[in-house]
């Protein structure tokens, strides 16, 4: 699955034309970089979540005859639902019981997607998130057996799901966008209200199921979040070359 429905209220003004997904960064738009590095790990089935502009998302879908793969979208026009309310709201395209992968448009990396995939599938985990050691003020926690633990935002002080009496003993880790789920998080998520951000969901379960962290090596990745970075990612594509 593809987040591609955001707003893209950093990427100003360039988003008040179009979608995010289809901000061009070194001749292609986002989104494209991110079909074509899932189709080349082998991906040949995706669903898009789109809001807005999301006509402009569908043409260009099918402009390029959906990249040769099967692409559906996901219809959030209406109501934005968030990360979570987002994956809980596709459950219907994940019918093979085979744990999904999902990952941010705005997101761009030299990550090795067959290897995220192939520890997911040897863990029992609901999830496996990719994090990396990077500065950021939100940060997951990590116990020593990579299981995540809470989340804590240093500029402010919060902690969740609970007070932790020390943070010391934890991996401080930043997510970055990319995950793979187990098909069980759908039964996890049946009970939740349509939209919710998937972080919170997975704080919530952490104290019952395996949430896990994984850190590549050599990792390179830049959010293009912001419109300030867009010059950055022009470069950064560049060196995503083979």
């Amino acid at each position: 699955m593809i987040f591609a429905a955001g707003l893209g209220t950093r990427l100003k003004p360039l988003t008040d034309t179009l979608p995010k997904a289809l901000v061009p960064i070194g001749g292609k738009p986002l989104l494209e970089h991110v079909i074509l590095k899932l189709k080349a790990a082998g991906f040949d089935e995706i669903i898009v979540n789109v809001h807005h502009f999301p006509d402009l998302i569908i043409q260009f879908l099918k402009q390029n005859n959906d990249f040769g793969i099967r692409i559906e979208v996901s219809d959030e026009r209406e109501w934005l639902l968030d990360t979570g309310g987002g994956v809980k709201k596709a459950a219907w395209f994940f019918d093979d019981g085979k744990p999904f992968l999902v990952h941010n448009v705005d997101i761009l990396s030299n990550l090795d997607l067959k290897a995220l995939y192939t520890s997911h599938t040897a863990s029992d985990a609901v999830a496996t998130l990719v994090v990396s050691q990077r500065d950021t003020f939100r940060y997951l926690l990590f116990d020593h057996q990579s299981q995540l633990q809470g989340w804590i935002n240093e500029k402010t002080g919060e902690t969740k799901p609970k007070t932790f009496d020390s943070i010391s003993s934890f991996q401080k880790l930043a997510f970055s966008g990319i995950q793979v789920l187990s098909p069980r998080v759908f039964e996890l998520m049946k009970p939740l209200e349509a939209k919710f951000p998937i972080m919170d969901f997975y704080l919530q379960q952490s104290q019952s199921q395996i949430i896990k962290a994984f850190v590549p090596q050599d990792y390179k990745m830049l959010d293009v979040g912001k419109i300030d970075i867009i010059d950055e990612a022009e470069e950064f594509v560049k060196l995503l070359l083979p």
